[in-house]
């Protein structure tokens, strides 16, 4: 059976940004791609996010949307409290594998919820808010493509810093 013409084009947009190619430049996965566990766990300052943090943040809003859409209860997010999540200073390369794997596996639980949702309920307000299904859909889009952006320049900030002649 062939998806809401809707449908298909909120999980174009959701995919766009996370992980299929684009005409924008990299999307969400693309900006991570070849990032090491050095380079997601360094800050720019103190107190300032890291790409670690911000994969694990978009993981976890992926997430919410899908509750969301879904009515699920709070809850079940994989860790422990909500949008923000400080990560290890100590770095380990598996922990970082492993909250990649966390924000892949949080779009495709997210991209199910998607490919499975009412085409009549996408105009109404989602389950104990305040937007419409179809706009959470495609503000996640949004909120990836936000972040990627910031991945890229905290990329080119930490090669440069690296790279530094006074270092």
């Amino acid at each position: 059976m062939a998806a809401h013409p809707e449908i298909s084009l909120l999980l174009h947009l959701v995919d766009t940004a996370f992980d299929k190619k684009s005409w924008h430049g990299p999307n969400l996965r693309g900006a991570i791609r070849r990032v090491d566990a050095a380079t997601a766990a360094w800050r720019p300052g103190p107190k300032r996010r890291n790409i670690w943090e911000i994969v694990v943040h978009c993981a976890y809003w992926k997430y919410a949307v899908r509750r969301r859409l879904l009515g699920e209860k709070r809850g079940s997010f994989a860790l422990k409290g909500s949008n923000w999540f400080a990560r290890p200073s100590a770095v380990e390369p598996h922990e970082w594998d492993n909250d990649v794997k966390l924000l892949d596996a949080m779009h495709q639980a997210l991209r199910a919820a998607v490919v499975d949702y009412s085409p009549r309920e996408l105009h109404k307000n989602a389950p104990g808010g305040t937007f419409t299904a179809r706009d959470l859909i495609a503000a996640i889009a949004a909120h990836d493509l936000y972040h990627a952006g910031q991945i890229q320049t905290l990329k080119r900030l930490a090669a440069q810093i690296n790279t530094s002649p006074t270092r």
